[in-house]
């Protein structure tokens, strides 16, 4: 009876200590797991609804796979995504050219940099009234951005295509009216309207051209290539960017972001999407 009362305690403490040592094992293994697996890092971007929310929608996908959780937030205006950005409620954004970041951090203060250029929208001259740009009779009304950052790539625009030319070394991305040296069709220019109003001028049948920037243009049902009488040319400095605080630049999932907007991937959708209305650069 001893000898059996000892066998069963044997056992026992045998099958104690071999569950015990199981369950560190278990524990161990799974502590190791935690350890390997890291948490998605989520990214707010603010956009543009078209075409910059667009291709953050086609690259949210990729960059999850990354293990970034892409947040777009879009926006109507140029004013908020950098305040936005500044305050830190966006992590970047994506929505101007630069020479109007430039602008905005002299106006604003901002410590931003451009994390990399992505694509080119050019810009267009649209008239319900003349079929071409050789059909402007003299003294017709052209209206502008109220954007003066608007204003250098604007009249650049203009003096490309033979209607005015600017004075004798000026910067042409900072140019402003005051700055039209030859003006042979005197041509009078109202820079009263606000870019996203742009669209809804040019379908009132205000002034004789109306010159919109792409992505309101195609947010309004508007086809640059078919609908403008003239086009900015592809070849324009006006590169659309990423941008984001100063030393943000360096961060994995900003460096990931850029990548992937970049990717061939993305470049063909662009291209695809918007029949060269909206051009990817290298």
């Amino acid at each position: 009876m001893k000898k059996l009362l000892t066998g069963l305690l044997l056992s026992v403490l045998v099958l104690a200590l071999a569950a015990c040592g199981a369950g560190k094992k278990e524990e161990k293994s799974s502590s190791s797991d935690a350890g390997e697996s890291k948490e998605n890092v989520t990214l707010t971007v603010g956009a543009s609804n078209t075409p910059h929310a667009v291709i953050l929608e086609k690259a949210k996908p990729i960059l999850a796979k990354e293990g970034i959780d892409l947040k777009i937030e879009t926006y109507q205006d140029y004013v908020l995504p950098n305040q936005h950005l500044d305050s830190g409620e966006l992590d970047a954004n994506y929505f101007q050219h630069l020479p109007f970041l430039e602008l905005s951090m002299k106006e604003n203060g901002y410590d931003f940099v451009n994390a990399g250029a992505i694509h080119i929208e050019p810009i267009g001259i649209y008239s319900k009234k003349y079929k071409s740009l050789e059909d402007l009779p003299k003294g017709a009304t052209i209206l502008l951005s109220s954007s003066v950052a608007d204003h250098g790539r604007m009249l650049s625009l203009l003096e490309a295509k033979g209607l005015i030319k600017l004075k004798d070394g000026v910067d042409k991305t900072a140019a402003e009216i005051k700055d039209i040296a030859e003006n042979p069709k005197n041509l009078k220019f109202d820079a009263n309207t606000a870019p996203e109003m742009l669209v809804q001028m040019y379908e009132n049948n205000e002034g004789d051209a109306v010159l919109i920037n792409s992505n309101f243009a195609i947010d309004n049902g508007l086809n640059p290539l078919k609908d403008a009488i003239s086009l900015e040319d592809k070849e324009s400095p006006y590169v659309n960017i990423v941008a984001v605080r100063a030393g943000d630049e360096t961060k994995p999932e900003i460096k990931k972001l850029v990548e992937v907007l970049k990717s061939k991937e993305i470049q063909d959708f662009i291209v695809e999407e918007w029949k060269g209305s909206v051009v990817p650069v290298k």
